[in-house]
């Protein structure tokens, strides 16, 4: 709890650095890595990422969270998602994800230029 806990409070440390500038276009291509695991439009290994900006770490229904992303108390926007992607399993200690994360700052910001800009979630 008190590493989740940390956790959190870097992020909201990080959310007063503002993000890069990201171009969507290749922020897809970067997507292509995720789609081991994520898609957008529904649940696969990792949660769907319609949606993801604006909502609540560990809330999509129908999807099994860790604990530790469930309780970490984020909410998902560009700041929170760069920390997150930089170094995941640092980010939220005990977190499902065992990725690795995206060492360069543009590559992330490439990322979430195009997670902003995907369609909404199908109701």
């Amino acid at each position: 709890m008190l590493a989740a806990t940390l956790a959190v409070a870097s992020m909201a440390v990080a959310a007063d650095a503002p993000a890069g500038v990201g171009d969507a276009r290749r922020g897809e291509e970067i997507y292509g890595r995720c789609l081991a695991c994520h898609a957008l439009a529904y649940n696969r290994t990792g949660p769907r990422h319609c949606g993801l900006l604006g909502r609540r770490a560990g809330s999509v229904p129908g999807y099994s969270y860790s604990q530790a992303m469930k309780q970490s108390g984020i909410i998902w926007n560009e700041q929170t998602l760069d920390v997150f992607l930089k170094n995941p399993m640092a980010a939220v200690p005990g977190t499902s994800m065992g990725y690795a994360g995206i060492a360069d700052a543009g590559e992330r910001a490439d990322l979430i230029a195009y997670l902003k800009q995907a369609p909404p979630c199908a109701q």
